[in-house]
């Protein structure tokens, strides 16, 4: 019963603060709304368990001691990011074409047999050279993974007005931590009672269950679902000509400064957001100090983290920057860096652990507020697939590169027992937390402008009218 008590007062927490959420009333009927819930909510916690089924590899590196060194460990995570980031390429645009709804469950389908795969690997006891047989397994379930993200946003693009998705960059940044809990908690449950294989076996046990449910119950807009379709005034907002090709979508975003700025962001969000909640277990688990409160206690710390980054940056995002996102994340990225600085002088204290929770706050907002809702503003419901998959991409880009450099960088062996020699820890951090705070600067102002991407309506009916000329020609 002590082992649910968290679980339990864990979903309160998130109950509480999804209710006590400030509404923008926009003049949606009660009835409206639980068909959002009902839409977003399946769709939500299938993203929550992608996390559990991407993040468990920390775990079982953990579980499987000096069998996966650091090395290792950086090599096969960082190739899966890598692999992730430049999913998006083909990704993003094809859950632009097939929706959100059939590739949030290709996602879950996907993810869960390659955590299959990587579970049977260990149950047929062969754990020598495991970088050259997870690497690949690993890569595949993280290239299925990619669509998770991009899903969610395509899916609720059409369900959020924009001046209401701050509030739903709260609900996204909920769904992380959610899912970051299941990763790191449930994950340390299932290998401290069970074969290690099972952190495997489990994350795709459920994935496979909420692609049922996204099935039944998941729409990708309220036309769909019986419900009436409205503006959502971002920036596909009065565009009712021809979807562009996505390479024409794609060069027009590339030289958007706004979006290329929030794609640079968001690599420092994925550099700094995984050296926290990646390194910090392993770091506690070799310097001992693994049983401290906020160490066996990972994934419910940075999961409470994350509901309150995520709330307090919607709420202030929507209430106090008129929907502006660049504002949020400069004011989340100060507080990083002023974190990264703070990690020095605490590094051998127990105020550490207490630190990176509150910079994992700061972080998870970001993300929140960047790769979940800015997303849908400057890319619009109609080309949010791509959009997402360019800013999304940079997270792993970022997540890729330190996963590589602090598997280089940080102690080994019998150094690695010795908190002071984890200095390096917080030096590689710093930069990624300066440029973050200086580019999320350049767009305190940024608002989307409606029908940016949208082609031309006149264009279009002028090239439908020489089309007709040409065909009507003896």
């Amino acid at each position: 019963m002590s082992e649910l008590l968290p679980i339990v007062i864990l979903l309160g927490v998130i109950a509480l603060v999804t209710l006590r959420l400030p509404r923008v009333e926009l003049g949606h009927s009660p009835e409206f709304r639980r068909r959002r819930f009902l839409n977003w909510f399946p769709v939500g916690m299938t993203y929550a368990f992608l996390y559990m089924g991407r993040y468990n590899l920390t775990v079982c590196k953990n579980a499987l001691g000096q069998l996966m060194s650091k090395e290792d460990f950086g090599t096969i995570f960082s190739l899966g990011t890598v692999v992730y980031g430049f999913a998006f390429v083909i990704n993003g645009p094809l859950t632009d074409r097939w929706g959100g709804r059939k590739t949030i469950m290709l996602s879950a389908v996907g993810a869960a047999v390659s955590n299959i795969a990587m579970g049977l690997v260990l149950l047929s006891g062969r754990r020598d050279a495991l970088v050259s047989v997870f690497a690949p397994l690993y890569a595949l379930n993280m290239y299925f993974q990619s669509f998770g993200a991009v899903s969610i946003v395509k899916v609720n693009a059409a369900w959020f007005h924009l001046r209401e998705r701050g509030t739903f960059g709260g609900i996204f940044g909920i769904l992380i931590s959610l899912g970051v809990y299941f990763a790191f908690d449930w994950g340390q449950f299932i290998v401290d009672h069970a074969p290690v294989h099972w952190v495997f076996f489990v994350p795709a046990l459920l994935l496979l269950t909420l692609a049922m449910f996204d099935a039944w119950l998941v729409r990708d807009t309220p036309g769909q679902a019986g419900q009436a379709d409205f503006d959502t005034a971002d920036t596909s907002s009065g565009d009712d000509g021809p979807q562009l090709s996505v390479f024409e979508v794609g060069k027009r975003m590339l030289k958007h400064p706004v979006i290329m700025t929030i794609a640079l962001v968001e690599f420092c969000s994925g550099y700094l957001r995984n050296a926290i909640m990646q390194w910090y277990p392993i770091m506690a688990k070799e310097t001992g100090i693994a049983k401290a409160f906020v160490a066996s206690h990972w994934g419910m710390m940075t999961c409470v983290a994350g509901i309150l980054g995520g709330v307090f940056a919607g709420v202030i995002s929507d209430r106090i920057f008129q929907s502006r996102r660049g504002p949020v994340s400069a004011v989340l990225y100060g507080a990083m860096l002023l974190g990264t600085g703070g990690m020095f002088a605490v590094l051998t204290t127990p105020l550490l652990g207490w630190l990176v929770v509150f910079m994992s706050l700061c972080i998870i907002g970001v993300h929140g507020m960047l790769s979940g809702t800015a997303s849908m503003d400057f890319g619009g419901k109609k080309n949010v697939g791509v959009a997402v998959g360019l800013i999304d991409g940079f997270v792993y880009l970022g997540t890729g590169l330190q996963a590589y450099v602090l598997g280089q960088v940080l102690p080994k062996d019998a150094a690695a027992k010795v908190t002071e020699n984890w200095w390096a820890w917080p030096l590689v951090m710093a930069p990624a937390a300066l440029a973050g705070f200086l580019l999320a600067t350049r767009v305190w102002n940024a608002k989307p402008k409606p029908r940016e991407f949208a082609a031309s309506k006149a264009v279009s009916e002028a090239k439908t009218a020489v089309a007709g000329t040409v065909n009507e020609t003896p």
